[in-house]
């Protein structure tokens, strides 16, 4: 029996929410939309960390989910003249990413960033902040060589998101999850809104698999991680 009152609350909620339907990725945050800041601002310390970390002479940055602009937020106040690359699915969340800061040296792509071409060499900084506890680690891992190749010798990639605590939430998290699609008849490569976050330990290996030998952990702000990885020099 697994002696940890997350992983029961877990567990309880998912008995409850047993019957609710499997709710598409993009359509969950177009509901949403009007209240989003509001609910995310539970992170703002998130933001303002993931912004201290961003390098005083970076200059280019990809922002990887980077809805409407949070982290952004916080990092165009401390380097207005950097020129970022943000990408998102949602296109609501990117509307109001320009409202904000159409202003700015910024180029927004409505696409998969697992699917996207990102090139090579081409940025200082890339982060995702909240973005990535829907996926698995190997689909991850992908993901991160891409971020890795993108990004320019001794550039950094800055991830802030939320971990399962102990290995047993990662298991009823994927188990659930994959109960509902098979109910629901979701294929595989649709995405849809269901957390299941992997353990620091299996994020980090995913980053190294990804080829970022040095992944690791710098902060852990009210139990959320702040990873820093970084390309070495070549």
């Amino acid at each position: 029996m697994v002696d940890n009152q997350e992983y029961h609350d877990l567990k309880k909620w998912f008995e409850e929410t047993a019957d609710e339907r499997c709710e598409d990725m993009s359509a969950f945050f177009d509901s949403r939309i009007s209240g989003y800041e509001e609910h995310m601002s539970f992170w703002n310390e998130h933001y303002r960390r993931v912004a201290e970390l961003v390098p005083e002479n970076a200059r280019t940055l990809l922002d990887l989910g980077c809805g409407t602009g949070l982290e952004l937020d916080r990092i165009f106040e401390r380097l207005p003249g950097i020129r970022v690359t943000a990408i998102d699915l949602c296109e609501s969340m990117l509307d109001e990413l320009l409202k904000k800061h159409g202003h700015r040296s910024l180029e927004v792509i409505r696409d998969d960033y697992f699917l996207h071409d990102f090139g090579e060499n081409r940025f200082d900084v890339a982060v995702s902040v909240e973005s990535l506890h829907h996926f698995t680690a190997e689909k991850k891992a992908g993901l991160f060589k891409k971020v890795y190749h993108a990004l320019k010798p001794n550039g950094i990639y800055i991830e802030c998101d939320y971990i399962a605590s102990i290995p047993e939430i990662e298991t009823l998290a994927f188990e659930e999850c994959r109960r509902r699609r098979e109910r629901d008849g979701i294929p595989d490569g649709r995405y849809i809104h269901f957390d299941t976050p992997l353990t620091l330990e299996h994020e980090l290996e995913a980053m190294r698999e990804g080829g970022f030998d040095d992944a690791a952990l710098v902060e852990n702000i009210k139990g959320t991680p702040i990873i820093v990885a970084t390309k070495r020099g070549v």
